[in-house]
């Protein structure tokens, strides 16, 4: 909710200013989405970056050698069958109402 909140704020914001919004990372689960639609309202369009897990899997690991990210293998797998979990419900939801966008 407090997320929504502070976007909903910042895009009233800016309303007078912007053809549109770009929102990175949200929604990340079913309900943020159903939230967002009922709150602020339906978008125009979403964008899916769809890859594979090795390929995420990968980048993280080579993040985590250029930063302070200590995250091992396993630890990196957990995370992305968790994303994949949470976000199967949100890439459906939105492909019903034809807004997603998947790019390889």
């Amino acid at each position: 909710g407090i997320v929504l909140e502070l976007l909903k704020e910042a895009m009233v914001s800016k309303l007078g200013d912007t053809k549109g919004f770009l929102i990175n990372g949200y929604p990340r689960e079913l309900k943020e989405a159903e939230e967002f639609d009922s709150k602020i309202g339906e978008p125009k369009l979403v964008f899916c970056l769809d890859c594979s897990a090795e390929t995420m899997s990968s980048r993280l690991l080579m993040r985590n050698q250029s930063s302070q990210h200590s995250d091992n293998a396993e630890t990196i797998k957990e995370g992305i069958e968790s994303y994949y979990q949470a976000s199967k419900p949100v890439i459906a939801y939105y492909e019903k109402k034809t807004q997603l966008c998947k790019v390889n």
